[in-house]
């Protein structure tokens, strides 16, 4: 028996493109496989949230399988599909996620998902009713274990978040192999995770498990793909490749008595570069978006962001902003200059000093007598970002947020500043992954200019102003922020670790009095495992730690 992977990029609530898309699949490679195998609600993409209580929406994913079904018998092959399927009792939730098997024309067998996320990014309880009873389907003389996801998530029932083991239940019924539809989201720490539980799995249960995920981003969601084969003898037999569509064909023997791993290669920088520029490609191609404007300051997060878009969408379709103060240095004008002219965009230069000096003139009677403070910083910044708008609105280009997570932390920019953006795409890095990611972009040669990476960064919004002035180094700023971000913990553990308790305490609370700030800023790429945004939710009104 062969079995086809079809690792695909769906676009939510694009029904017909992804019918086509998995279509075009099945004409593809239907001589050449017994069954094809796209990923978790391929039908309708993942994660549609409330679109799944429009009751048209939950139709339109129906007319998808119906499609499928008509497909399988003009192609004389079966298709196993992720899709959400009606609850057909008064109890529960409406829908399941489901896996369905489709041959012959035909549905043959349904298999929901047991065991719903409900963290993190994820929130299937919210939507979906968990499974109840768990079989197998039989095809061409073959015993087959249908799972979504999670369901293989719970190896023996040791995973504390949940009381059942779908995969034990199914093994009463000797299958010869497992298939699981995934919707797996991206973080820099996942490709390594799945592989151990894909790998856990087949030493467990002996027998070979496809494992087919998405490729694509869905706003901050990116999916990276890396679609895997588990084999009893070696683990993990094969690995699609990252951040592409990929479609590949196993013979379900070779796969048994195969004694060859094959895994993918790729460093942490590798992984959050490549996922950031389908990250950006996909958020502008999927929206109907072509151009994108960014200001270019001369530091290094403008730098990295105006380079991942080039790489995304091609250097004719970003254009940037210099826009020098009286407090910018000569070097900061230069070395965006430079960055502009190596990449080859567009670029222009509008002194902010004229429109900065008519605002304090405004202002001066009712600011007389008061020294210079943050306000007038945060006046410098929100006339970049009124010239910003001012350009995406008559040119059409979508301005992209250049913030880092480090300064989204701790609260270190301008609401309606540089804080605007239709999209954030370094929001999910510490400074110094981005000082990291600077380093990946010039490994082959100079894109970024030494100068932005080596001087002391600075938001040169006061004369000789430092982020140090403000900010502890970013080398001890990061940890302490990843300790209490990504490892959730408080105050008393992180200084038990040897920080100090006066920074500690300093740091905590400029994250946790900052958040309203981040209630109101653009949606971020999402690369770790623990983002701001949908995947981190905390009050605003709260007084932990304040």
């Amino acid at each position: 028996m062969k079995i086809t992977i079809a690792q695909l990029n769906y676009h939510i609530g694009n029904f017909e493109g992804n019918l086509q898309k998995m279509l075009h699949a099945i004409s593809e490679h239907h001589t050449t496989t017994d069954i094809i195998c796209f990923s978790e609600l391929a039908t309708c993409g993942y994660p549609p949230r409330d679109f799944l209580e429009f009751n048209d929406f939950i139709s339109q994913s129906d007319d998808v399988i119906a499609k499928l079904c008509e497909a399988s018998a003009a192609y004389d092959l079966a298709i196993v599909v992720g899709a959400p399927s009606t609850n057909p009792v008064i109890e529960g939730k409406d829908l399941y996620n489901s896996a369905y098997f489709i041959a012959d024309g035909e549905v043959q067998y349904v298999q929901h998902k047991t065991l719903l996320p409900t963290y993190d990014i994820f929130d299937e309880y919210r939507y979906f009713e968990p499974a109840t009873e768990w079989g197998i389907v039989e095809y061409k003389g073959h015993k087959i274990a249908l799972t979504v996801c999670e369901d293989i998530w719970n190896i023996a029932n040791e995973n504390p978040l949940y009381v059942t083991c779908p995969l034990d239940e199914m093994m009463q019924y000797d299958p010869d192999f497992i298939i699981n539809v995934s919707a797996s989201p991206f973080s820099y720490k996942h490709p390594q995770m799945r592989k151990d539980i894909v790998r856990a799995n087949v030493e467990r249960y002996k027998i070979p498990l496809f494992y087919i995920n998405h490729i694509g981003a869905q706003t901050e969601i990116i999916f990276d793909g890396g679609s895997l084969v588990g084999a009893p003898q070696v683990g993990i037999a094969d690995e699609l490749a990252y951040f592409e569509e990929c479609i590949r064909t196993y013979e379900l023997s070779d796969i048994k008595a195969t004694t060859k791993a094959n895994e993918n290669s790729a460093s942490k920088m590798d992984l959050i570069h490549d996922g950031l520029v389908l990250g950006l490609k996909d958020y502008f191609g999927k929206l109907g978006f072509k151009k994108a404007i960014i200001g270019l300051s001369g530091g290094i997060d403008s730098a990295v962001t105006t380079v991942l878009a080039v790489r995304a969408l091609g250097a004719e379709h970003v254009r940037v902003v210099l826009m020098p103060s009286q407090f910018s240095s000569d070097h900061s004008v230069s070395d965006a200059e430079q960055l502009a002219q190596n990449l080859g965009i567009q670029y222009d230069i509008i002194p902010i000093k004229g429109m900065y000096d008519a605002y304090m003139k405004e202002l001066e009677p009712l600011f007389e007598g008061r020294p210079f403070n943050v306000t007038e910083e945060n006046l410098q910044a929100r006339s970049r970002g009124v010239l910003l708008m001012a350009m995406s609105n008559k040119f059409g280009n979508i301005v992209l947020n250049t913030s880092n997570k480090s300064e989204a932390a701790v609260g270190y920019g301008t609401l309606y500043g540089d804080m605007c953006g239709g999209l954030s795409v370094i929001g999910d890095l510490y400074k110094m992954e981005v000082y990291a990611l600077a380093e990946y972009m010039n490994k082959d040669y100079e894109v970024i200019p030494v100068n932005t990476i080596t001087k002391p960064p600075s938001a040169e919004l006061r004369p000789n102003q430092k982020d140090s002035d403000s900010l502890p180094d970013y080398e001890i700023l990061d940890e302490i922020l990843l300790h209490y971000i990504e490892g959730r913990k408080g105050p008393k553990e992180i200084i038990d670790m040897g920080y100090d308790e006066a920074l500690v305490k300093r740091i905590l609370r400029l994250v946790n009095i900052n958040e309203f700030k981040r209630y109101q800023t653009a949606p971020t790429l999402r690369v770790s495992p623990k983002a701001f945004g949908m995947g981190r939710r905390m009050p605003i009104v709260a007084k932990y730690l304040s």
